[in-house]
């Protein structure tokens, strides 16, 4: 197989960047490195698509080694033939390889094996050939062996059946066309264990849905209706048909004797050896592809909630709401840094209100907080209600925002956060990461794992090891695409920066501890286990403000540096002039880029990198994105009533929909037929995490506490 041109027409790209992909990730470059610093060679190929081709490499590499050591195993047993090695070798899945392999791999001992050890292969061919001019049991009498345990002529029939059944069972052709009409034909259905009993799983009680429109989500929550013993799952295939199908190719002529005994094999074979493999194969299969679904929309909803715009410079109150162990608050300046520390308790069972409103403006006068972020957990709402009043009562103009607290709790008991706290509890280091989400959600969203940011659906019934993946994928990509600053990055951070491993982050914190804040890029060198290649792929998404070199501080590349300084000499500027943010109207200057690209030894597309660079040094691409919503009063649920129009954020967004927070505690559900007026297939082709939209209620069900949206205003 031309693995190139596979991925060039799977991916729709051309064969030369598939080429200079596939040859850069085999040199050692990652694909944030790849998708920024080498567009020239990859035809500007970008990090999703470099990341697809990367997964289905790796899948077609694998195919091609098993391809191989399936050959090498036939033509050990010498009985490779040319066509079979051809069949082998044109195969373009695992499966179609498993097929053809299926005849000749060792099994355990079968019930076709052992009538082959009793010396009952003849018999079968002769019931094969269809020739019989007597019934067969008159034939079998002739294998009938009390050495070989053949006691009758009606067992040695048993057993030839057994050894055709296998052979139908084996043959690549028949399953092809089975697995094809079980999938084009079938019907998944599901019913329930104790109909009396009550579930989430009530809709699929009684259920059936055409194999080829299964949706991943209800595959996914089948499943786990399943997995938990309350439902019965079963692949229901077109019998029938599948049967006839099989007589046409296995009864070659009408014989009394032979005809019906090789429907009754045919029936054994599809029932017994068949059916139950090809359900497991497509049970697996919508399962895979219901993840892989599930994968993409939760890396989506990840990608847009840590790509939420940073809220700097102020001074953020972070407020982990509880009950009994009472609200734990803390302090944190506009760098992050934590100032103090409380504990109050407004909420029941102690209802201290009036002290704790006391401790707050006290906090509020003494530090110049400007905002509250309150954790959306257990006893968030009394939270909020006693945040509105304080609003009230004090001059100040402070405002609050709700923040999604999940994880929290994972990172403030984890082992990181202990390291970066260890006199904290774990309610403070809670309260901490609350605030910190806000002022900047990708620099503390990074120290949680992703599996436990809440943005996803059914997470923990999927393969865990693809789910990881791709989600480092995601953080990865996030991380480059906004850089990070070499002097206040936490090793957390910086381990996903290209090139950069857990080991070599904790050393370049290490350097920094000892000898002080970098002022050269260069200086990543001394770093212990930072070689060339690790600063080659690391160097461009680092920054140094005020360094030595103003190009430190942007994402030019330092292989790029005497291109940069020539550009600037040939166009009149100096350096420094980058820091002073005074070359706003470089690229107007350019007349011709290609004859200038060609003079300064760079690509085209290179070049405008750096121009786009030095025009806005460090830009942060986060500020494009919607600013979270600051409130200053409450809604309650019971506030809302149909046609309300409200401003919300949406929160997740899953495959029937997108859950929207529109400040009432239980975010609201916006079906995908509510959100546009044209048709759309998914949910992320009209909103994304993190957006600010307007919706209309259409519903509201206190008991149930659902609320209902409709983006269609």
């Amino acid at each position: 197989m031309d693995i190139i041109k596979t991925l060039q027409t799977e991916l729709n790209i051309k064969y030369a960047q598939a080429e200079a992909a596939v040859k850069l990730i085999d040199e050692g470059n990652t694909i944030p490195f790849i998708a920024r610093y080498r567009k020239e060679a990859t035809g500007s190929l970008n990090d999703e698509v470099l990341r697809a081709l990367d997964e289905r490499l790796k899948y077609l590499r694998t195919l091609e080694e098993k391809k191989e050591q399936v050959i090498a195993t036939i033509r050990d047993q010498e009985k490779l033939t040319p066509e079979l090695e051809a069949q082998i070798r044109n195969a373009m899945t695992m499966v179609a390889v498993e097929d053809l392999y299926r005849p000749y791999r060792p099994k355990r001992r079968t019930r076709a094996m052992i009538a082959k050890e009793k010396g009952l292969e003849p018999l079968a061919d002769l019931i094969l050939l269809q020739m019989a001019q007597e019934p067969l049991e008159t034939a079998a009498a002739a294998y009938v062996s009390e050495e070989k345990g053949v006691e009758t002529a009606k067992d040695a029939l048993a057993g030839a059946m057994d050894i055709l059944a296998e052979r139908i069972s084996d043959d690549a052709r028949y399953r092809t066309y089975i697995r094809r009409a079980t999938r084009d034909q079938g019907s998944l259905q599901s019913s329930a264990k104790d109909e009396k009993a009550q579930s989430v799983y009530e809709n699929y009680y009684q259920y059936e849905e055409p194999v080829r429109k299964c949706a991943g989500h209800r595959i996914l929550a089948i499943n786990r209706g399943e997995a938990e013993k309350i439902l019965t799952v079963k692949i229901q295939a077109p019998e029938e048909t599948i049967l006839r199908y099989l007589e046409k190719q296995v009864i070659t002529r009408e014989n009394p004797y032979t005809t019906p005994v090789l429907r009754a094999v045919i029936e054994d074979s599809y029932k017994r050896l068949i059916a139950p493999a090809i359900e497991r194969e497509i049970r697996n299969e919508l399962t895979e592809k219901a993840e892989d679904g599930a994968i993409r929309v939760f890396g989506k909803n990840l990608e847009q909630l840590l790509m939420q715009p940073p809220i700097a410079g102020q001074v953020v109150l972070g407020w982990d709401p509880a009950f009994r162990t009472g609200c734990k608050l803390a302090v944190v300046d506009g760098t992050g840094k934590v100032l103090d520390t409380v504990v109050i308790y407004p909420t029941a069972p102690q209802n201290k209100v009036a002290e704790s409103k006391e401790i707050l403006k006290k906090l509020i006068k003494t530090y110049g907080i400007t905002l509250i972020s309150v954790g959306n957990g257990t006893a968030s709402r009394e939270s909020e209600q006693i945040i509105v009043e304080l609003l009230k009562e004090i001059k100040e103009p402070v405002q609050y925002v709700i923040v999604n607290e999940a994880g929290a709790s994972v990172y403030s008991a984890s082992k990181l956060a202990a390291e970066e706290f260890p006199k904290f509890d774990v309610g403070q280091r809670s309260a901490v990461s609350i605030a910190r989400r806000l002022q900047d959600p990708l620099a503390e969203l990074v120290k949680i794992d992703p599996k436990s940011i809440g943005v996803g659906q059914y997470q923990h019934d999927m393969n865990q090891k693809h789910l990881s993946e791709t989600l480092q994928g995601v953080v990865e990509d996030c991380v480059n695409k906004v850089g990070v600053d070499l002097n206040t990055a936490s090793a957390s951070l910086l381990e996903y920066i290209s090139g950069i491993n857990k080991t070599i982050a904790k050393n370049i914190v290490t350097y920094r501890e000892e000898n002080g804040a970098f002022t050269d890029r260069k200086q990543l060198l001394k770093v212990a286990k930072l070689g060339p290649k690790a600063f080659e792929q690391c160097a461009g998404f680092m920054r140094i403000q005020g360094g030595k070199n103003p190009l430190d501080g942007t994402s030019v590349h330092p292989e790029s540096y005497a291109a940069a300084n020539a550009l600037l000499k040939k166009l009149g500027y100096q350096p420094e002039d980058i820091s002073k943010g005074g070359l706003r109207e470089l690229g107007k200057k350019i007349h011709d880029y290609k004859k200038l690209a060609a003079e300064l030894e760079v690509g085209d597309i290179t070049l405008r990198d750096i121009v786009g660079e030095l025009e806005k040094p460090a830009r942060d691409p986060r500020e494009e994105m919607p600013k979270p919503i600051l409130r200053t009063d409450v809604l309650e649920m019971k506030d809302l009533t149909p046609g309300m129009v409200l401003k919300g954020t949406v929160r997740n967004v899953i495959d029937f929909g997108a859950f929207v927070d529109i400040g009432v505690h239980q975010d609201g559900l916006v079906h995908v037929s509510q959100m546009t007026e044209r048709y759309i297939k998914h949910p992320l082709e009209a909103v994304s995490v993190g957006d600010i939209v307007e919706v209309k209620v259409l519903s509201v069900d206190l008991q149930k506490k659902r609320i209902s949206l409709t983006m269609k205003l």
